[in-house]
């Protein structure tokens, strides 16, 4: 779906810009390509710069509550410096590289809830506007895939996701938020967990894969969080059951006491890539759901990724991109005039 509009605060009669991506997902670390298309207004126009901002829909945390928002995780320049005629068609390609923390929005074909856009702005005369708005899809990396289907076998299932404002202390982390995919623990780990919380921190040379457990109390104990840090590269082969088992039966068995910033995870140690592992606690609530809340991506066999209910995320989701993001559309117009 391309949103498309004419762009208002630069008069009747401007350019009108459609920026069209290349079809299918795409992966974290990869190149994003598409073309931007524009068509010349009544007039000629200088075009000084056309912008691509990779948006991202984040929920944050503090003393009131909780609050939803937008945050650009990338903007680049892939054109400008030019006049663009009257009525003139013209087409600008373009290739941005994501950045590997980029979040993942569906596995097998199945959105999984996350709001992440590609919003176009285009300078003209002194003046500009962000006139364009596109989903964006992307799908796992090898080694995320790989975790995520051993989980499914070893029987969790999807509960939700979203994307948390703050940073995890002690990792690599480098954008502004990070990803939870919130999990159903099966029945033989069920008295140990109510949930399990899965983040992914990629980068160039591996991936991070933290896990957090909201852990039972005992008959003479409180439940707390449990949370471990393992690293893997990208093009390991392993026995992925066995290994996630493991660790799944190391963040249980954690007892470190663990502390939390005031918009993430405290630091617990830093490890380069290969297996590596840290225990901890913390006492943070639950996490609410983003959009796509209440699908049951069903565990099985095949992973993580079959029935979604009712069949209603994938529709959602185009819905939320538009809906989410123009309440701050309308901010920055506020902020303009």
């Amino acid at each position: 779906m391309v949103f498309k509009r004419l762009l208002g605060s630069l008069g009747v009669g401007a350019p009108t810009v459609d920026t069209v991506l290349d079809p299918g997902p795409v992966r974290p670390g990869s190149t994003l390509t598409g073309q931007v298309r524009l068509r010349g207004g009544q007039a000629d126009f200088d075009v000084s710069r056309i912008t691509l901002e990779l948006v991202a829909g984040v929920e944050a945390e503090h003393e009131d509550g909780e609050s939803e928002g937008v945050v650009v995780f990338e903007r680049v320049t892939v054109g400008g410096g030019f006049r663009l005629a009257a009525e003139e068609e013209r087409d600008v390609p373009f290739g941005v590289a994501l950045p590997w923390e980029t979040p993942v929005t569906e596995l097998h074909g199945q959105a999984l809830g996350i709001v992440l856009g590609v919003r176009t702005e285009l300078a003209v005369a002194g003046a500009r506007d962000a006139g364009d708005l596109d989903p964006l899809t992307v799908s796992p990396l090898p080694a995320q895939e790989a975790v995520l289907e051993a989980l499914g076998q070893l029987g969790f299932g999807f509960r939700s996701a979203d994307l948390e404002y703050g940073h995890i202390g002690g990792t690599g982390q480098r954008l502004p938020f990070y990803q939870e995919i919130e999990l159903t623990p099966p029945p033989r780990y069920a008295h140990l967990a109510d949930e399990i919380e899965l983040t992914f921190l990629a980068g160039p040379g591996g991936m991070e894969v933290v896990l957090e457990a909201d852990k039972r109390g005992g008959l003479f104990s409180p439940g707390h969080d449990a949370l471990t840090r393992f690293s893997v590269g990208h093009d390991e082969e392993r026995d992925w059951n066995a290994t996630v088992e493991d660790w799944i039966r190391q963040l249980l068995e954690s007892r470190t006491a663990h502390g939390h910033e005031t918009h993430g995870h405290e630091a617990y140690g830093h490890a380069p890539y290969g297996d590596h592992a840290h225990g901890g606690h913390h006492h943070e609530g639950h996490h609410r759901s983003g959009p796509g809340m209440g699908t049951a991506v069903a565990a099985g066999a095949a992973g993580l990724a079959v029935g979604v209910a009712g069949g209603m995320v994938a529709a959602e989701v185009v819905d939320e991109v538009g809906d989410f993001f123009e309440g701050d559309e309308e901010d920055e117009a506020e902020d303009e005039g």
